[in-house]
């Protein structure tokens, strides 16, 4: 994995929680709307807003770096919209820039073929 490829899948890993975090926030004051007189929908919405934009930009980068198959970024981007989706996401990146690393060091030292 180049350099390129491994920050773009950073990227992609370091906005995916904070912007499940935002989800979460935006469905906890469009309540808080509707129940009190509290609403910060407008503020939240738009960083919510930004946060995804933001996901599916390093999204689409990710996916034309990786080359991954399409069915892999159909996943990436149905948890981008599910609630809790971008903290899957986040921990899934995490394993495969991990795995990504350990192939690469292998390669280096002649272990395996990879």
């Amino acid at each position: 994995m180049d350099i390129k490829t491994a920050t773009a899948l950073r990227r992609l890993r370091l906005v995916s929680a904070p912007e499940a975090v935002s989800f979460l926030l935006l469905l906890v004051c469009s309540v808080l709307k509707r129940t009190t007189d509290f609403n910060a929908v407008p503020a939240m919405g738009a960083i919510h807003g930004i946060l995804f934009v933001l996901y599916v930009l390093f999204w689409a980068d990710a996916w034309n770096r990786t080359k991954w198959p399409l069915k892999t970024a159909a996943l990436y981007f149905v948890l981008s919209v599910l609630p809790t989706g971008g903290f899957f996401a986040e921990r899934k990146l995490k394993r495969e820039a991990e795995d990504a690393v350990i192939a690469s060091r292998a390669r280096r030292e002649g272990v395996v073929n990879a």
